[in-house]
């Protein structure tokens, strides 16, 4: 196929399957051992995918669906299906029965790809509500065939064997950037999903964007860890079609809860995108392990940190060490930051993305610190969703950094983040009201978050409208700051602030379970159970201090009056949290109403 005008990113692929041909593309796990596909390959699965889709009657603008955990079949089924004018429908791997129910009779999808049995499951549950849901694709081999469920095996076959496999190319070259590319179901707190409709267009402007300001430093040379979920719309844009656009690798973890660091080891990435809530997790684990650590080595770790500390200027604004400093760094690299960074397979990393939520100004020190560039941006899924990140020459921690080019960012007087640019979405799905809602007269996007810019153009994220706590004494207070800190703490894994229209802050706080364990049986505390823990008094009183310790920064309003331990994690199956790990405010209010209330007994 002769080059393409780069204005889709099926057409991206097609380009860069000429230039780099037989080299790696995507990297699996198989038997233990990472396994890896070429460029060729993929597109010839790509090329048999859509080929069989087009068989089925697939034409353009029909939806499919792709219902499955992070793997290569991912991208080919999202590839084939863009690739012949369809529009895919990303499903979270974690939603039930119910949830896949809502978006696949919402999109009105014509064919569902799934990962596992158990994805098959969940759509064969609800498959008899789903007129419209004519073909189901699975990626894994099942031990017995069923009937309207193709194998993702025969499926690779039927398209070989296809006999108009050269509408293919037409298809591709007739896709326009206006057309819709996507249908991404935002993960509302409240109430059913919006579907959010990303054009062609808007993918590729918003990877040409995010490019921009790294060209230099993604090259073809990177490997991408790709864990986040494909659904989610920065794993599809940063971890996926900008990899693709710069023509590099992409390893994909083989289980997120049970694999995760070990794969880190298994392939050493140079480039990642991630939520917050992982570098929370390893900046905990280090300092776990520390904690459990001798006394020589606690002086040391201690020393070391001490020159991290030091280090951030240094490593936010590009500048060299120096003299006596670089000297001492060169020690803390070698006793200490090497090894550590090598045992938890970071020792190549070159750039790390952070987003869909804030990173803790410590957490982010932490690893500037040692030499890591943590590059923290913001969007949202109706701006595809890059609209800020921090610069390869000036890292500001605690900002997100100014806009992408050809991005408009301004705060209306309300204090809103308002966006405008060529990422920014087409509209929702079904839903003009809603359309109409979140734009402004001059056609800026309404992000729902509040902020500010700063001298240099640096975005900072202040809140979120919809969760300012607006206390009886009339104080507006963000509580996702005050939550930030909190769980700097390694005693504190998940909290929720309490206060609105309530006289006082108050916390809902699940603890770091592995550590408070640890703690209690070194003060002698004898406990059988998660519940004793959490009502025991020396527990409290030391959880009472670290609240202390983490919040003595705000201000007397903004101060936890009192708290409530609670013995079970939050999570999507049982309700808290979204798929992208948000907390359901609502959902805990209603849920721990009773806990809530004994805080405020005495109002």
């Amino acid at each position: 196929m002769a080059k393409l005008a780069e204005k889709t990113m099926p057409a991206v692929f097609q380009n860069r399957v000429a230039v780099f041909g037989d080299r790696s593309c995507v990297s699996y796990k198989k038997d233990g051992v990472y396994t890896d596909i070429s460029w060729k390959e993929m597109d010839v699965m790509v090329r048999n995918i859509g080929a069989f889709l087009m068989a089925q009657g697939v034409k353009k603008k029909d939806k499919v669906a792709v219902f499955s955990e992070n793997r290569y079949e991912w991208w080919v089924a999202d590839l084939a299906s863009l690739s012949i004018g369809a529009t895919d429908v990303p499903i979270y791997a974690t939603n039930s029965s119910e949830e896949a129910e809502y978006i696949l009779g919402n999109s009105d999808s014509k064919v569902c790809f799934v990962g596992t049995q158990d994805h098959l499951d969940r759509v064969l549950k609800i498959k008899k509500k789903l007129p419209k849901l004519e073909t189901i694709i699975i990626f894994d081999q099942l031990d017995k065939k069923k009937k309207g469920v193709v194998q993702l095996a025969d499926a690779l076959k039927e398209g070989a064997a296809y006999s108009k496999a050269g509408d293919f190319d037409k298809r591709v070259k007739a896709i326009s950037p206006e057309d819709l590319a996507t249908l991404i179901y935002t993960s509302g707190t409240t109430g059913n999903p919006k579907g959010v409709m990303l054009s062609h267009g808007n993918f590729a402007s918003n990877v040409k964007q995010s490019v921009n300001d790294f060209q230099d430093i993604v090259t073809p040379a990177e490997t991408f860890l790709s864990f986040l979920p494909l659904s989610h719309s920065l794993e599809r844009t940063i971890g996926f079609y900008l990899p693709i656009y710069q023509g590099a690798t992409v390893a994909f973890v083989e289980d997120v809860s049970t694999t995760l660091m070990e794969d880190f080891i298994a392939v050493r990435p140079t480039a990642m995108v991630s939520v917050p809530r992982i570098y929370e997790k390893v900046h905990a684990g280090i300092s776990s392990s520390v904690a459990d650590a001798s006394p020589v080595k606690k002086a040391i770790f201690n020393w070391a940190m001490k020159t991290a500390a030091k280090n951030v200027p240094y490593n936010c604004q590009n500048k060299p060490r120096k003299g006596l400093f670089k000297k001492r760094y060169d020690l803390a690299d070698k006793l200490v930051f090497s090894k550590l960074k090598a045992a938890i397979g970071l020792d190549r990393l070159k750039i790390a993305i952070s987003g869909g939520g804030p990173l803790s100004v410590t957490d982010a020190e932490f690893f500037l610190g040692m030499d890591l560039k943590i590059y923290e941006g913001f969007g949202l899924t109706e701006t595809t969703p890059v609209t800020n990140v921090n610069l390869p020459r000036l890292i500001k921690p605690g900002t997100v950094g100014p806009p992408l080019k050809d991005t408009t960012v301004k705060i209306s007087d309300e204090g809103e983040i308002l966006i405008k640019g060529p990422q920014v979405m087409l509209g929702y799905y079904k839903n003009k009201a809603a359309t109409t809602e979140v734009f402004t007269k001059d056609k800026f996007f309404r992000t729902g978050d509040i902020g500010v810019i700063d001298e240099d153009g640096f975005l900072a994220i202040t809140g979120r409208i919809k969760d300012i706590i607006v206390t009886a004494g009339g104080k507006n207070i963000s509580p996702q700051n005050i939550e930030g800190s909190l769980k700097a703490s390694r005693y504190i894994e998940q909290v929720a602030i309490i206060g609105d229209r309530r006289k006082f802050l108050s916390a809902l706080i699940v603890p770091t379970f592995e550590e408070l364990n640890k703690w209690a049986k070194k003060e002698g505390i004898v406990f059988t159970s998660e519940d004793d823990l959490i009502n025991n008094d020396q527990v409290n009183a030391m959880i009472s201090e670290e609240v202390k310790k983490y919040t003595r920064q705000f201000a007397r309003v903004e101060q936890i009056r009192k708290f409530r331990l609670l013995s079970s994690e939050w999570s999507q199956a049982t309700g808290e949290l979204t798929p992208s790990l948000k907390v359901k405010r609502r959902v805990i209010d209603e849920k721990y109403g009773t806990e809530i209330d004994t805080m405020y007994a005495d109002e």
